[in-house]
Parts: structure tokens; sequence; C-alpha cells
């Protein structure tokens, strides 16, 4: 699964990223589902936790060594970015995925912060 977008594509390790996020929270988000998102070379660029009705969290690793969270909904093969946390530190990571998958009745955005 190759996919390109505009935030930067900086590799690093899914196994990591889940045990920050923490198994009972991906659990919760996703039911245990997680889709790597790869570059040419085979290495991890992307994380993307499926919700449900559309939903998802994608998890990139941001330019200062932190979490960029995103909300997204995908239809027809469209993805629209419903909102975006930056500058996440490893220790909230978890939180703030979390709160990204409450799309009913929780907001999340950039005017946010971590």
């Amino acid at each position: 699964m190759n996919q390109k977008n505009e935030y930067q594509q900086r590799v690093f390790s899914t196994a990591e990223l889940v045990k920050q996020i923490g198994m009972m929270n991906v659990l919760a988000i996703s039911g245990g589902r997680v889709h790597s998102v790869v570059n040419d070379e085979g290495e991890t660029v992307e994380v993307q936790l499926p919700v449900s009705h559309g939903y998802r969290v994608a998890i990139t690793l941001g330019f200062m060594d932190t979490w960029i969270v995103r909300r997204e909904f995908v239809r027809a093969g469209k993805v629209f970015v419903k909102g975006v946390v930056e500058d996440v530190y490893f220790t909230e990571v978890g939180e703030v995925a979390y709160k990204a998958s409450c799309y009913v009745n929780v907001p999340f955005g950039e005017k946010e912060s971590a």
C-alpha cells in the first residue's frame, strides 16, 4: 500500500508506535487493526487505524520527532481530513489518537493543543 500525502514522509517503526499508543487504546480505537503505509523502500511512513463508518486515525512522524495525528474520512476513494493535531509527544499519542477516533461527538482539530 503506497500512498502519498502532503505530510513529510519520515520513517518509523510500527511496533514502537503501537507500544507508545498502548495496546488497549489500539483495541479501543480499531479493534486491533493496524495498517502500515510504506514508502518505495518498504519502510513505514504512516500508520492507519480504521475506526468505523469510513473514519480512520492516521499517524505520521513529524519533523521534530513528534507525532502528527489526523482524523480522516474516506468515501469513494477520496480522503477528507476532518482534523489534525501536530506536535504530539510520545507520552500523549495514545490519548490524542483515542480522541481522534471519537468522531461522533468529540471535536478534534488544529486549534487544540496536545
